[in-house]
């Protein structure tokens, strides 16, 4: 169980970092960044797939149309959610983007009691209704809607929704998306080859050039972290664990990318981490309760 914790934690550590990574490659546009992660990501899940030897998976995927179809619905969730959050790091929007995976467990409640048919607690409930107060007050201080977060944490949810029900574990479920999106993310690139605007060819810094090749090892290793600790710690220590990344994303905001963060904005966010922080010791409660002797 302290070796789950420990890659669990190494992962949220990784993604809390997010922000420096994308902020690096200011000077490339969201849209192109993007396409590079889906590129490098592909040669890289490539590379630990032959490694491992585990491609006996693929055939058997491509003859079954209903699991192709659900995991291009995911791969179109986790594009639009890398998408708005490169963009929203690279526009000034650290601490609204992670806001999103602060709501993020809350809307995965939402998510089940509206697709699922999920029942709520009564403490779930309250801290849903807590968490609504959050945004609506955020909402009215600053004139609209926090849509940073809300677009993030409900594809976020999405895709953790077809996840949850996939028929591939983590590493061979993001390699099927990102060959999914691959043939898209290609023709963009050389479209910008052609068109002489693909930054990796044309910038005059080679860290730029460097950086975005490591897209592939940044955003594959954190995940096989996780679900190596997933399997390793009960789901409750996970829940826990997982406001790491979130917390570090809100503070590199606050006190590296010095966005603003008046007493209003901070009421709002103190009333969704109250919410938030009712959920897990509801959660822990009620798992406690259930495994005590009867």
């Amino acid at each position: 169980m302290n070796l789950g914790i420990l890659y669990a934690t190494l992962a949220f550590f990784c993604w809390g970092l997010f922000p420096l990574y994308f902020h690096a490659l200011g000077e490339v546009p969201p849209q192109e960044i993007l396409a590079h992660r889906m590129l490098w990501s592909l040669l890289f899940l490539v590379i630990v797939l032959t490694v491992r030897q585990q491609w006996k998976w693929l055939p058997r995927v491509v003859r079954q149309p209903r699991i192709l179809a659900s995991f291009v619905a995911s791969a179109l969730l986790l594009t639009a959610n890398w998408f708005i959050y490169i963009w929203s790091v690279n526009h000034g929007h650290v601490i609204d983007a992670s806001l999103g995976y602060f709501i993020n467990p809350l809307i995965n409640v939402l998510l089940g009691l509206v697709v699922l048919n999920e029942k709520l607690r009564r403490g779930q409930w309250i801290a849903m209704a807590l968490a609504a107060s959050g945004v609506a007050w955020l909402t009215w201080q600053a004139g609209e809607l926090p849509w940073i977060a809300l677009i993030l944490g409900i594809t976020f949810g999405g895709y953790g929704l077809l996840r949850k029900t996939a028929a591939l574990a983590a590493l061979e479920g993001l390699s099927l998306e990102t060959m999914i999106l691959f043939p898209l993310a290609l023709a963009y690139v050389l479209w910008l080859s052609w068109h002489g605007q693909n930054t990796f060819l044309n910038t005059a810094h080679d860290s730029t050039r460097w950086l975005l090749a490591a897209a592939g090892p940044i955003t594959a290793i954190p995940l096989l972290l996780f679900a190596a600790g997933a399997r390793k710690i009960p789901m409750a220590v996970l829940g826990l664990i997982q406001y790491l990344s979130p917390t570090m994303q809100a503070l590199l905001g606050v006190w590296v990318f010095h966005e603003a963060f008046p007493a209003a904005r901070l009421a709002g966010f103190l009333v969704i981490w109250t919410a938030l922080i009712l959920y897990v010791l509801e959660g822990l409660w009620v798992s406690r309760r259930n495994s005590a002797p009867a």
